[in-house]
């Protein structure tokens, strides 16, 4: 039985320093350390514990759509739009590798073991090494912009939103297509698997949510989630919840199981942004959620949960 979950919103924070729209950020190696990276090239580390001030990590020169932290070798991978990838040591705060892969905007950058995914702005999308830093295959399956990805261990997929309004979903081994899904009816911005990876969300600049069953991408529900283009999807440690961010300036809190929405992040109520939100983190760090917009700043809150 599904009970109806009460949300209250306390602001906590609002982080400033960034001179233009803030498009990312990314998850640290610790649950209150973050990263952010704008079009003014700043690649700057966040602390929640203490929320003054940021630390420069890297100046690129040219905007930064995406940044992909990699736990296990302690780097951070910037994509630069038009340049290609930079890989910083975090011990260091020096970049120890760059690579050109396309001349294009790149526009989201994830891993699975030795593989790095990149999504670009030409439609291809770049597997590199993560030892060698070569290329290890590009796949070119549309002449539209590959905007988001997400990944499916349990089945070995790898799900990339295109601007042609479809998802393809590909083989994580062998790179092969193995589904071409007709989802919305404008780009698709935003994907996440569900933490049981039954379900498969995606956000459009149509404004609608979707969400498909994994075992053959049909589709499960389709929600009228915001007014304009929704940007990101991401959901609670726990997988109770989920959360939407759009160009219509909310965040959105959505229950996991009956995908009801529970609760609206805005201006008016909580202190919220101004112009679009751009990406969300839900951290481990008190149940704190970071939002980064174009109105270039960051803010932070802390979500309460009563039954």
């Amino acid at each position: 039985m599904n009970i109806t979950k009460k949300v209250t919103v306390e602001k906590i924070a609002s982080f400033t320093g960034h001179r233009d729209s803030v498009y990312t950020i990314e998850q640290g190696p610790l649950p209150y350390i973050f990263y952010s990276a704008a079009g003014d090239g700043m690649v700057v580390s966040w602390n929640l514990q203490s929320p003054d001030q940021g630390e420069l990590i890297a100046r690129i020169a040219a905007s930064v759509y995406a940044l992909h932290f990699l736990p296990e070798l302690h780097q951070l991978w910037i994509g630069q739009n038009f340049d290609g990838l930079h890989i910083i040591d975090l011990h260091t705060k020096k970049e120890v590798k760059s690579i050109k892969i396309t001349d294009a905007a790149i526009f989201d950058i994830k891993s699975w073991k030795q593989d790095i995914w990149v999504a670009a702005g030409d439609g291809t999308l770049t597997v590199v090494d993560v030892q060698t830093v070569g290329i290890k295959k590009q796949i070119k399956v549309s002449g539209n912009s590959a905007r988001c990805i997400a990944i499916n261990p349990v089945k070995g997929e790898i799900a990339v939103g295109y601007s042609d309004h479809q998802i393809r979903v590909f083989d994580l081994s062998t790179y092969k297509l193995t589904y071409t899904i007709d989802a919305h009816t404008n780009s698709v911005f935003a994907l996440t698997y569900s933490p049981d990876y039954q379900y498969l969300l995606s956000g459009s600049r149509d404004a609608h949510l979707k969400v498909w069953h994994t075992a053959d991408y049909s589709l499960h529900q389709s929600i009228v989630a915001h007014m304009y283009a929704i940007n990101h999807l991401v959901y609670s440690p726990s997988g109770e919840c989920f959360l939407s961010c759009s160009m219509d300036k909310s965040i959105k809190v959505w229950d996991a199981e009956s995908f009801k929405l529970l609760k609206v992040i805005d201006r008016a109520r909580h202190a919220g942004h101004g112009t679009s939100i751009n990406k969300l983190q839900w951290t481990n760090f008190h149940n704190q959620i970071v939002a980064c917009s174009d109105d270039r700043s960051i803010s932070v809150w802390k979500l309460h949960f009563d039954q």
